[in-house]
């Protein structure tokens, strides 16, 4: 990282622009048309990502004046487009050759952050004494094994995370796929763990309070000595055979898209002693979960990895707060979508900044790699969440052209080796 050259953020929005062109993405609500000044909207980008605010950044920049900034906010800057514009970067992250040294692309993992609510926000916000005594939201971001942010969505402080676990995996619109996905305590549920394994995904959460944890089994809990004290009931067979074929339906409504799976799920745990199906998708969970218990136990590397990819996301929330900087890293808007907006421009902010540095990572190693020997093994525990090089704050200046290097990669000059070294030391 200290080879990686001292950049502007603004410069290097430009230059993840000019790689991937995704300011495209940004289209007109009404006409279609792409923006005419790609900058203007890399600053109304900017204004959500740093939590600026379009006023303030209107007197920061001096490519733009606070309506110019404005209107192009209110005509090309969406949820959809947020999102398609993510999706952009995130593929081209995920296909960096370097990118696979983080991960083979097939796990995820996801965690909620909490931002604290000020201003008109505050009314807004809900109370969740967990995260202290102020109102807040939080940010729940489903992150890949390569650092990819590939889905965010603003929630209630107060809400569960088990709710909208499955809501990445099955609609998001990258091409990260996933086949296991881990959780910290706060996504472990029953349905969960029944709905993922009915859609194909291993879901492997971190499991809190082991020791707390009860199993369930076919047989009476003294068929199985060794387990018997952690055994609490059995599994209803005969509940999950009669609601088999509302099972699958409710499987197959979430997977075409018919119902979303944080919907269907909220609506199953409303009533759950009334609803016969929640009650068997609760026995097929319970199965489900023992099964991940016992392999918890017994799989040291199961447990290893899970840590590995959770501590991916603490790591990446780590990047967000960085940069969420002004006003306190509080979130001021009174609306939902506006507050989406700040969650989307975040995520789209911190995704440009993996994508910069994966990048520049594997330029760092190759000129390394010109004087010394760099093992593979160790490039694993490398990581694209560093920003000590990336200037965030103060005037946000534009070029009107962007000139990185004569360099025939097209890339900025590394820093200086020996200076190198003995910025690390």
């Amino acid at each position: 990282y200290a080879m990686l050259p001292r950049i502007r953020i603004t410069d290097l929005l430009a230059e993840v622009a000019a790689w991937t062109q995704f300011p495209g993405c940004f289209t007109h609500l009404r006409t279609g048309a792409a923006v005419s000044d790609a900058r203007i909207l890399m600053a109304g980008l900017l204004a959500d990502g740093l939590n600026l605010g379009l006023t303030r950044m209107a007197e920061a920049c001096s490519i733009a004046s606070l309506s110019q900034l404005a209107w192009t906010a209110d005509w090309h800057v969406r949820e959809e487009t947020y999102a398609l514009a993510l999706r952009c970067l995130v593929n081209q992250q995920q296909r960096e050759p370097f990118a696979a040294v983080f991960g083979a692309g097939t796990a995820s993992s996801s965690d909620g952050q909490f931002f604290q609510a000020a201003g008109f926000g505050r009314d807004a916000g809900r109370l969740n004494t967990h995260y202290g005594q102020r109102p807040g939201f939080k940010v729940y971001t489903h992150l890949s094994d390569r650092y990819g942010p590939f889905y965010t969505k603003l929630i209630a402080a107060t809400a569960s995370e088990a709710l909208h676990v499955l809501d990445a995996l099955l609609y998001h619109q990258s091409d990260v796929v996933s086949q296991r996905h881990h959780t910290d305590g706060g996504g472990d549920s029953e349905h969960v763990f029944a709905l993922c394994a009915l859609l194909g995904f291993q879901f492997s959460p971190r499991i809190p309070d082991l020791k707390h944890r009860k199993l369930f089994s076919f047989d009476k809990p003294s068929t199985y000595p060794a387990l018997e004290p952690m055994i609490t009931g059995r599994i209803n067979v005969a509940l999950i055979r009669a609601h088999w074929s509302e099972i699958l339906r409710v499987a197959a409504s979430i997977r075409t898209g018919t119902v979303t799976a944080s919907l269907i799920m909220r609506q199953l745990a409303a009533h759950p002693r009334q609803n016969g199906v929640a009650a068997a998708l609760r026995e097929l969970g319970r199965l489900e979960r023992t099964l991940f218990t016992l392999d918890w136990i017994s799989d040291p590397e199961l447990r290893r990895s899970t840590g590995q990819e959770l501590n991916k996301g603490e790591a990446r929330n780590s990047l967000a707060r960085a940069v969420f900087i002004h006003r306190l890293g509080a979130i001021r808007d009174r609306t939902y979508e506006n507050q989406q907006h700040r969650a989307s421009g975040l995520n789209l902010l911190v995704t440009a900044i993996i994508l910069w540095n994966t990048r520049y990572l594997a330029h760092a190693v190759a000129a390394l790699r010109e004087t010394e020997a760099v093992p593979d093994r160790l490039l694993a525990h490398l990581s694209p969440l560093g920003w000590e090089h990336i200037n965030l704050t103060g005037d946000y200046v534009w070029n009107t052209v962007l000139t990185v290097s004569e360099n025939p990669d097209g890339l900025r000059p590394l820093r200086n080796l020996t200076d190198a070294y003995a910025s690390a030391a």
